[in-house]
């Protein structure tokens, strides 16, 4: 069990948003930047695409009704993978230092997405990102304050919302309507201490499990709804960003990668860059499309 073994050998610069595919039994992920793409890649045939884009993509999610929700820096689009077709919904609307970024659908379809202050990496007060409710072709704001927003995930029952502001080391969960895509209730659910990294993307298990990506320690740590560290498995690279379950029966731990320059608090013998897969032993929950 927690085998890692090299995927796909990607060699992004920042490998992110893993999604599995039901549908086409496929792998995509974003390199955001240097150069921004989207990939997709299938594990039983081999077969690999990308699409190139013309400005950083934050990440994506696929519609119901086919092709992709895109996030570029400064707005949604819509994607046509086949035809190649890049259409704007809707603008930001937000600060120009402030980027779209870290994006997930909750059970019932409904689009959330997260941003960062580009500013912070020079101004640590600088707190101008935010977290983001799709409602009809309007971007709703809902939580503010945050400087890089990150593992972003919902419970297999869509009850919970879990949210990561990364700088802070802190991920927190919420109570979460499904009904109205509200949030109430937020409590802290861990804090990495320094030294440890930082909590990048995530994903949930069938079983309640919070799986985190933490970046610059070269780890994947499975924590329990009430905050308890549960596992943690030590990765032969240093930058994972987000895990995503994938395969036939969802059994295997897809990981993304990034070839940041970042602290690193461990020895790599693997690229950063690849996407890796894990022997996880447990299962993951096939993602809800976005609806509308």
């Amino acid at each position: 069990m927690n085998e890692v073994t090299v995927a796909y050998d990607a060699n992004n610069h920042l490998g992110e948003t893993p999604i599995w595919s039901v549908e086409d039994q496929a792998l995509w992920w974003v390199n955001c930047e240097n150069p921004p793409e989207i990939h997709r890649w299938s594990p039983s045939t081999g077969e690999h695409a990308k699409w190139d884009f013309p400005d950083r993509v934050g990440g994506f999610v696929h519609k119901a009704g086919g092709g992709l929700l895109v996030a570029l820096a400064d707005g949604l689009y819509d994607f046509d993978p086949d035809t190649g077709s890049l259409d704007l919904r809707v603008k930001s609307g937000l600060l120009p230092q402030v980027k779209l970024h870290e994006c997930h659908c909750d059970r019932q379809g409904r689009f959330w997405i997260g941003c960062y202050d580009h500013d912070f990496g020079h101004d640590r007060n600088s707190r101008q990102g935010k977290w983001l409710r799709l409602d009809g072709d309007e971007l709703t704001p809902v939580l503010d304050g945050v400087a890089v927003a990150n593992g972003l995930a919902f419970s297999p029952d869509g009850r919970l919302i879990y949210m990561a502001d990364a700088p802070s080391r802190s991920v927190s969960v919420y109570d979460y309507d499904p009904e109205t895509g509200t949030p109430s209730n937020p409590r802290l659910l861990f804090k990495l201490e320094e030294g440890e990294g930082f909590p990048d993307g995530a994903t949930v298990d069938s079983e309640g499990g919070y799986w985190l990506a933490n970046v610059a320690a070269g780890r994947l740590r499975r924590y329990l709804p009430d905050g308890t560290l549960e596992r943690i498995v030590e990765l032969p690279f240093s930058n994972p960003t987000k895990p995503a379950f994938g395969g036939p029966d969802l059994a295997t731990l897809y990981v993304t990668s990034c070839q940041l320059d970042l602290p690193v608090f461990n020895k790599p013998t693997l690229p950063n860059g690849a996407v890796f897969a894990v022997d996880s032993g447990f299962r993951g929950v096939a993602e809800t499309p976005l609806r509308g």
